[in-house]
């Protein structure tokens, strides 16, 4: 069976979004410790599973970057839950039906991992219906103010923190596995 891994990036104030968060997250993104950690996530993944906001945007800016981890994105296939999508590129297809049955058949259908990135309803959903089997939140040094946050309406959910990762210029990635 597969696992499914969620990764995020959040202020520590827990926003994934707002009016100033690329602004802070840029600090991060540039690091060469994100891109090994982002590397070694995706080691053994068998594919990645995107909901239509971050498939949408994520198929608009990876397929022109170049290197180690853009290679192994764009090389990855794309499972993408949506109910506008009629067409996908980038190596994507949307998956049939609901989007949580999907993922459960996905998940029953071989080895390695799925990396799921992005946040909001799906997310939720996700975590909601037991299907994530781990969670990574790299938490970036600085106060959002405003902004969603990731989990927000979720019903009460015990983590247990399975590892701690310092990616330098003040973040950590923290992972987690949901308590069941």
């Amino acid at each position: 069976m597969r696992k499914l891994i969620e990764f995020n990036h959040l202020s520590i104030d827990g926003r994934f979004s707002g009016d100033d968060w690329w602004a802070g997250q840029m600090k991060v993104a540039s690091n060469d410790n994100h891109f090994d950690y982002q590397l070694r996530l995706l080691e053994h993944a068998a594919g990645l599973v995107l909901g239509r906001v971050t498939y949408e945007r994520f198929a608009a800016t990876w397929p022109t970057m170049t290197g180690d981890l853009a290679d192994k994105f764009n090389s990855l296939p794309k499972h993408v839950a949506s109910t506008t999508l009629t067409e996908t590129t980038w190596n994507a297809e949307v998956l049939a039906g609901d989007a949580i049955d999907a993922v459960a058949q996905l998940k029953e259908s071989g080895d390695g991992t799925l990396v799921k990135y992005g946040n909001g309803p799906f997310s939720r959903a996700l975590v909601e219906a037991g299907l994530l089997d781990e969670l990574h939140l790299s938490i970036s040094p600085f106060v959002a103010g405003s902004g969603e946050s990731l989990l927000s309406g979720i019903s009460t959910t015990p983590m247990n923190l399975t590892g701690v990762t310092d990616i330098g210029n003040g973040a950590v990635v923290l992972a987690y596995t949901p308590g069941r």
